[in-house]
């Protein structure tokens, strides 16, 4: 198929109704991609909807792999334009849905969290969107010990400022603010979701189940914050803050962005260091108080942390994301409200057949740990076992 440009779908008449829209945002996910999308549509057949995957110019076999599976997969046009914030839009310019999910290419869906995010959403109408607990499986980075660290287990649903890793979106609410998610953002693109949600008074849910399980970057962590700053993911938080200036939500950015404190003030570490270093008081004095504000904050983070490693990698990574904040704020931005120049690379197999698919999954078993495992890939592999009328 040629490539087009497109805008986002017109909302489906009551004969093509589509309930959920699971978008899977993909870079190179060819390890993972085949139980994404089976965790996908395993999870959408028992509410009904479609998965789309939206890649973002992959050099691996990330597509080919996808295109076995019965979902739409498109593609970004310009691979310059690679960002986390262009995955989710591209995929919402190709949905139907009448609600949407965002999953990453690294993640497994738990197939009981939409019929109880659903169920949850249509008791509560106020409520924009939803989310559910994100099941980490990288249990050895430094980067995923310090994320866990800082979960805690709900017990009930909780109102929340975030739907960080997926959540679950009305698609009228998404609309009612302009767009999914913002193409210039390289991190961070479900809370700017979030904020220009509860800047319209709408509210976000974290619901007491397991949602997904992620299976996150495994390279070493200094490794991740080199490949971070390449990427521009760093630049985030700095995005952010761009994109609010001269909008009502610019308050609420301010103050949603927990980090920015911590940022802030390794940027005045900065300077204090540079203002020691250059004053004119006696050079051992001067070395003497350099280097005690140069190793006060180590000393605390590995107190605090009860390590050295991981006391260091803290504050290393505070400088990183410091520097990524400035980054961002320089980055220039077009408007968030572009349509994404992109291709469909393949079309979902015939409404019947789709249905048959989509029917028998329901049927097949599946592991726990790997629903990829048992009949599901077998079944799926072969569309022609299926009795289609």
């Amino acid at each position: 198929m040629n490539p087009r440009t497109t805008t986002p779908a017109a909302p489906p008449s009551s004969a093509e109704y589509c309930r959920v829209s699971v978008i899977i945002k993909a870079l190179n996910e060819e390890q993972r991609i085949c139980a994404t999308l089976e965790s996908a549509l395993k999870a959408v057949a028992a509410v009904g909807g479609e998965v789309i995957l939206a890649d973002s110019c992959s050099t691996d076999r990330t597509v080919e792999l996808a295109s076995q599976y019965p979902v739409r997969i498109v593609q970004l046009l310009n691979a310059n334009e690679r960002c986390c914030g262009i995955g989710p839009q591209l995929g919402f310019q190709h949905s139907q849905g009448e609600y949407v999910y965002i999953l990453d290419g690294d993640m497994e869906m738990k197939p009981d969290f939409l019929p109880y995010a659903l169920s949850f959403m249509s008791a509560h109408p106020e409520v924009a969107g939803v989310a559910g607990r994100v099941v980490e499986h990288n249990t050895h980075s430094l980067e995923y010990i310090a994320r866990n660290e800082n979960k805690t287990l709900e017990q009930s649903p909780q109102s929340v400022d975030r739907l960080d890793g997926g959540g679950l979106y009305r698609r009228a609410c998404v609309e009612a603010v302009g767009y999914l998610s913002d193409r210039n953002l390289h991190s961070y693109e479900e809370l700017d979701l979030a904020i220009r949600l509860r800047s319209q008074g709408l509210e976000l849910w974290r619901l007491p189940v397991d949602a997904v399980s992620h299976f996150g970057h495994d390279m070493p962590p200094y490794q991740l914050l080199m490949r971070r700053w390449r990427s521009a993911y760093i630049c985030g938080l700095g995005e952010i803050l761009r994109a609010a200036v001269g909008h009502r939500r610019f308050g609420l950015a301010l103050t949603s962005l927990r980090e920015l404190r911590l940022y802030v003030s390794v940027m005045v570490w900065w300077i204090l260091l540079v203002t020691v270093a250059f004053s004119p008081i006696p050079s051992a004095m001067r070395a003497s108080i350099t280097s005690a504000i140069f190793l006060m904050p180590l000393l605390v983070m590995t107190w605090r942390k009860k390590s050295v490693a991981r006391g260091l990698y803290a504050l290393v990574s505070w400088n990183f994301h410091a520097a990524g904040l400035l980054r961002g704020l320089l980055r220039p931005q077009r408007p968030a409200r572009d349509v994404i120049a992109s291709r469909i690379v393949r079309e979902p197999a015939s409404d019947s057949l789709s249905m048959a698919l989509l029917k028998r999954a329901q049927q097949l078993p599946t592991s726990p740990q790997h629903p990829q495992k048992g009949n599901w890939k077998a079944e799926l592999m072969h569309p022609g076992r299926f009795d289609v009328e």
